[in-house]
């Protein structure tokens, strides 16, 4: 229930994030009672909208208008994700030469699509199978924790093992009260006691080697010798739920990272072309990591659904990569060969140096 409620929680922030990043060009408001000055700069108007600072003549004051307005940020961009979702998928390549020409006020703008996708994608995949997690424990500091893990599958195991122990027990000495012994039934029971009785000791010995419940933190955050790297592998280790828990959250918190970092290598595909400058590469670069994310989480409710690991991996495989060489085939206006070598060497260098970086970057936070 609660990861739910959190789940829509982020998409309404990502609707609201990119809404109030996406300008109103083209919007309008049904008028009731339009005052003749702008109540926000007070300049007098002349339409719908104040000529100098665009505000809305009329502004609504119900609280039904803040349901609304949540609803229209989320679901809406003023209508214009009907008409930009269904060309990011089909035809990727003019819709970001269109926007980056000029045609503003048709498309929903990358940065506020790309926030609202990233939203959505975090929010079911967090939901689905796998992905989850179930109470907080593990949220505990990082050697405590583990210790504390630790300590408790002992204890678990040593009270199995007193249980056999005396199970054994009894067993052999209901054998030795018969009248007629099984001399080999009574070996194999004392063998199988003495071996119950050696893990019981092993195991009271390893509780005794723990710290005791509390000392961990009172440990020194670093060994003789240790380096902070080294100190933070540690502690990993000795709490890996929490480095994946820290790890999905970096890459929640700072996704957006992958846009300056993919921008550079576009650039490098164009070094000296005058026709199109960083602001192209950035609009290019944002659309596809939109359409990415959408990408993700189809394939994502597709595998929650019982679908193949093989197919959804050939999926991501082949449409990833014609995606990006039909919009980098309609964006730069390339000739097919020409598309084709540069898609290559983009989806090699997102492969091997952009998606690498930015893993490095969430292990560090992770770490951190």
């Amino acid at each position: 229930m609660a990861d739910g409620i959190e789940a829509s929680a982020d998409v309404i922030t990502g609707g609201l994030i990119g809404r109030m990043l996406e300008r109103d060009a083209g919007a309008a408001h049904t008028a009731h009672d339009h005052p003749t000055h702008c109540l926000n700069c007070g300049t007098q108007l002349i339409g719908s909208h104040c000529h100098a600072c665009g505000q809305a003549g009329h502004v609504h004051r119900t609280a039904g208008a803040i349901i609304h307005d949540i609803a229209h940020g989320v679901f809406h961009f003023e209508g214009k994700i009907w008409r930009t979702l269904p060309m990011l998928i089909r035809r990727p390549g003019d819709l970001t030469r269109r926007y980056v020409d000029g045609q503003r006020a048709s498309f929903v703008s990358p940065l506020a699509l790309f926030l609202f996708t990233v939203f959505l994608m975090f929010a079911i995949v967090a939901n689905l199978p796998g992905w989850s997690f179930g109470g907080g424990d593990f949220l505990k500091s990082g050697l405590s924790g583990g210790m504390v893990e630790t300590r408790d599958k002992i204890a678990a195991e040593r009270i199995k093992a007193q249980t056999q122990v005396a199970d054994y027990r009894r067993r052999l000495n209901k054998e030795r009260r018969e009248q007629q012994p099984d001399a080999g039934r009574v070996a194999a029971l004392e063998k199988r006691l003495a071996d119950a009785q050696e893990t019981v000791r092993d195991l009271g010995a390893a509780e005794r080697l723990l710290p005791a419940p509390g000392a961990a933190e009172e440990l020194s955050p670093r060994g003789a010798g240790e380096s902070w790297l080294e100190a933070k592998i540690r502690h990993a280790r000795e709490n890996p739920t929490l480095l994946f828990y820290k790890l999905k959250t970096s890459a929640y918190k700072f996704s957006w990272a992958l846009i300056p970092l993919s921008i550079p290598f576009l650039w490098s595909l164009f070094p000296f072309s005058r026709r199109f400058g960083l602001y192209d590469h950035a609009v290019f670069t944002t659309y596809s990591l939109t359409f990415m994310s959408l990408l993700t989480i189809v394939l994502a409710i597709l595998g929650a659904m019982g679908v193949q690991s093989w197919a959804l991996i050939t999926a991501a495989v082949v449409i990833a990569p014609i995606h990006i060489y039909k919009q980098m085939k309609g964006t730069y206006g390339l000739a097919r060969a020409s598309a084709l070598i540069r898609t290559s060497i983009l989806v090699l260098l997102i492969m091997s140096v952009i998606v690498p970086a930015f893993a490095m970057l969430l292990l560090y936070l992770g770490l951190a």
